[in-house]
């Protein structure tokens, strides 16, 4: 039986007149209190509409908008139905859109009304749409087919088997592009005996939790963590759109226990002012999980000494393969760069470039082997990197050292060989990220007639701050070997990243190289 039906019917839990999701009218969002009853219905009707638009079992339907009780309620009828929910950034241009959308071969569209102008645009260019369905306001003139509250508010409830099919709860989410063109990464609902495990080395098996949205929840570490706390009979209490004040209210509010986080959010929050901050209640957190870019050792001490400490947790994953390490709160400050051990089942590998395995203390090519790597990629001859058949690489350098700790040094394609030595941009990102003027900084090789590349660094200060780039230059020499230290800074007002956090270096690399082949 669906999980979601045990729940609205009280079975294990007593959840069925519980909280499921909580709106919160900050951002733009539509207020609401829903129960997992109401929940269980709702979804139920969106699953009948979904299958009366053609949506058939292992078919792709796309969603777009900001975090919302539509958005949830999606997510669970698709599972019912029995179909692929394919995550679309809001964020996108109308093109960017058309690519995910096309690309996935989504059969209906789900899109809030905020940005249902920007589908419509490129309806035309979506021959395998059959239908486009909009909630959150009215439709907008043109091509679109049906408004999805009346859609859902007519039609009869959809009674799923008992026995659901294997493909129930598949996804397909969109790699964050930052070294080219997005690829769906296809995953079939995922290995539980692992998932368990993650979630006890989280701590996160206690009580039902109260989860806060606190990413955008197209990006697979918000999405799997607020699934999972409905998993566990939780309430998810939603932020439509991420602001650091709400936040901070929401979490006192609800008694919030657990969120995921990218540092880009956290680093907002410790930024507030003081009085903001004081007003600060995070008693109630058991687990705020970290990920979607390193964390800067810098942060997670400010983290600590402004928010408390006990509950900070960073993870190593990618949406292809899953969470693969998790770094507890008593291990935040005692090892300072890692980002923890593999749990349960998972092993990880150090291999160096003549294929054998790397000395501890070496870096090397990371290599891991879980139960939670995707299906493949969708639509394309590209796949992992494979090493034995069973161990898969995104592409990471690391390191483990003498207890087992896995050390990120960088992405592979990321690694500046300046006249022949490796240097981890991550590594100079690290120190900068330390110095008390800069809120966000990125690191790349940029071409160098002598060296084939040099070192730049290029920095965002802090608001209301300004940069002395000799004072920068004379903070980092203090702390780094020459050959590792930047040859040029320069300061701009923002750095590109993606909505998830990871930095576009891609975007800032084809400034200085264009057409011509990087040194590596």
């Amino acid at each position: 039986m669906d999980l979601l039906t045990q729940h609205a019917r009280g079975e294990h839990t007593g959840a069925g007149s519980r909280a499921a999701v909580i709106v919160d009218a900050s951002g733009g969002g539509r207020p609401s209190a829903t129960t997992y009853a109401e929940l269980e219905s709702s979804a139920n009707r969106f699953a009948r509409t979904l299958a009366a638009l053609g949506a058939r079992p292992g078919d792709r339907i796309a969603w777009c908008g900001p975090n919302s009780l539509e958005v949830i309620t999606l997510l669970h009828a698709a599972r019912k139905a029995q179909v692929t929910a394919v995550p679309v950034s809001y964020r996108f241009t109308a093109s960017e859109m058309q690519y995910v959308i096309d690309n996935s071969d989504a059969v209906v569209v789900v899109v809030d009304a905020e940005q249902a102008p920007l589908v419509a645009s490129v309806r035309e260019q979506l021959p395998k749409v059959q239908a486009v369905l909009v909630y959150g306001g009215d439709v907008p003139e043109g091509c679109l087919d049906l408004q999805l509250a009346t859609a859902i508010e007519s039609d009869a409830e959809f009674t799923p088997d008992d026995a659901p099919d294997t493909r129930s709860g598949a996804t397909m989410i969109y790699t964050s592009g930052t070294t080219g063109k997005p690829k769906g990464a296809m995953r079939s609902a995922p290995d539980t005996a692992t998932v368990f495990a993650m979630l006890d080395t989280l701590g996160m098996l206690g009580e039902p939790p109260i989860h806060l949205t606190t990413g955008p929840l197209y990006h697979s570490g918000p999405l799997s963590f607020a699934v999972l706390a409905h998993t566990l009979g939780g309430c998810v209490i939603v932020l439509r759109k991420f602001d650091p004040v709400a936040w901070l209210h929401l979490v006192k509010e609800h008694r919030v226990t657990d969120t995921f986080s990218a540092p880009t959010q956290l680093k907002r929050i410790v930024a507030l002012a003081p009085g903001e901050l004081a007003r600060a209640d995070l008693s109630s957190m058991r687990t705020l999980i970290a990920n979607a870019a390193p964390v800067p050792y810098a942060l997670k001490q400010e983290l600590i000494e402004k928010l408390g400490d006990g509950f900070l947790y960073e993870v190593y994953g990618s949406t292809e393969l899953g969470v693969v390490t998790v770094l507890p709160p008593a291990d935040q400050l005692r090892k300072p760069g890692s980002c923890g051990k593999p749990y349960g089942a998972i092993q990880v590998r150090i291999v160096s470039d003549d294929g054998t395995d790397a000395p501890t203390g070496t870096p090397g090519e990371l290599f891991i082997r879980t139960t939670l790597e995707m299906d493949g990629y969708h639509a394309t001859t590209q796949q992992l990197t494979q090493h034995d058949r069973e161990w898969k690489s995104v592409g990471d350098v690391a390191y483990l050292d003498d207890e087992g700790y896995l050390f990120i040094c960088d992405r592979k394609n990321d690694m500046i060989i300046s006249g022949g030595v490796n240097i981890y941009p991550a590594e100079i990102e690290a120190v900068l990220h330390e110095h008390p003027g800069i809120l966000d900084c990125a690191v790349l090789g940029v071409p160098d007639e002598e060296w084939g590349e040099r070192v730049h660094a290029i920095l965002q200060a802090r608001d209301g701050m300004t940069l002395d780039l000799d004072e920068v230059r004379a903070f980092v020499e203090e702390r780094l070997a020459r050959y590792k230290q930047p040859r040029d800074y320069e300061v701009r007002a923002e750095l590109p990243r993606t909505d998830s956090g990871k930095l576009l270096k891609r975007v800032l690399r084809d400034e200085f190289w264009g057409d011509r082949e990087t040194a590596v």
